[in-house]
């Protein structure tokens, strides 16, 4: 997994290792970005050197089975090449890409260069993205999520689960558009309010689901109970956004 580190520890890569964890897998931690972030906002961000993590996936991938590989913010282009080289000299690895942008508060977590390095780049070698409604809408050039998704599909995308946390109703509907003739919706009750990093856990179960040889759907099916369960015994860690337990015993 591919993140950065969020100091609250309420979503980037401690989000990662606590879902990945807690659904029985091992967590292979490589840092891309620092950020001055709390459970309000992020205030600053800072890459890792492209060449030092090109250095950490090959070590890792010396040493241990890779199962499934999960990214979150990326810190910058650079390190989109670095990993977009690795996973061609690494076929079949499914690749969970949770396509940050900005954090819940507004921060930018992704300059344009670095939005147009995914979109060419990452996400023609991705399994799958997640974005939610606001990263759907500027990834896909539309505020019609259907017509948005199909922009990203057409621009090389294998498949986009469209996240429905931010949105309004009584329950949160999570889109699947692949090539198939007609997406594949859940719906799950919504709980209200907004959480503080949901969507990497998302995206970090659905590839823990992965690594341990669910489908995609089914990966997808297990991960949203997940974090629905974790949402609801979330903890007050600061002022702002509350926190999934992602620590909940978990019984598959």
């Amino acid at each position: 997994m591919l993140s950065g580190l969020d100091p609250s520890g309420g979503a980037g890569i401690q989000a990662d290792i606590q879902a990945v964890t807690s659904l029985g897998c091992h967590p292979l931690p490589v840092l891309t970005c620092l950020t001055v972030q709390d459970t309000r906002n992020v205030y600053g961000a800072e890459p890792v050197s492209a060449d030092l993590i090109r250095k950490q996936l090959q070590c890792l991938a010396d040493d241990s089975p890779i199962h499934a590989i999960k990214t979150g913010a990326l810190g910058n282009a650079a390190v989109v090449d670095v990993l977009v080289d690795f996973i061609r000299e690494h076929p079949g690895i499914p690749v969970i890409t949770d396509p940050v942008i900005k954090a819940a508060g507004g921060g930018d977590l992704a300059d344009d260069e670095l939005v147009s390095a995914m979109k060419e780049k990452l996400f023609p070698v991705a399994e799958m993205i997640t974005p939610n409604g606001v990263e759907l809408a500027m990834l896909g050039n539309s505020e019609d999520a259907d017509q948005a998704a199909d922009n990203l599909l057409k621009g090389g995308c294998e498949s986009v689960l469209a996240t429905g946390g931010h949105g309004t109703g009584i329950h949160i509907i999570n889109t699947l558009y692949n090539h198939a003739p007609e997406p594949m919706r859940w719906e799950i009750e919504r709980i209200g309010g907004e959480y503080h990093g949901t969507g990497c856990t998302l995206a970090a179960a659905i590839s823990a689901g992965r690594a341990s040889g669910l489908s995609p759907r089914a990966a997808i099916s297990q991960a949203q109970n997940y974090v629905h369960r974790a949402i609801l015994h979330a903890l007050e860690v600061g002022k702002g956004q509350p926190v999934p337990d992602r620590g909940i015993l978990w019984e598959r």
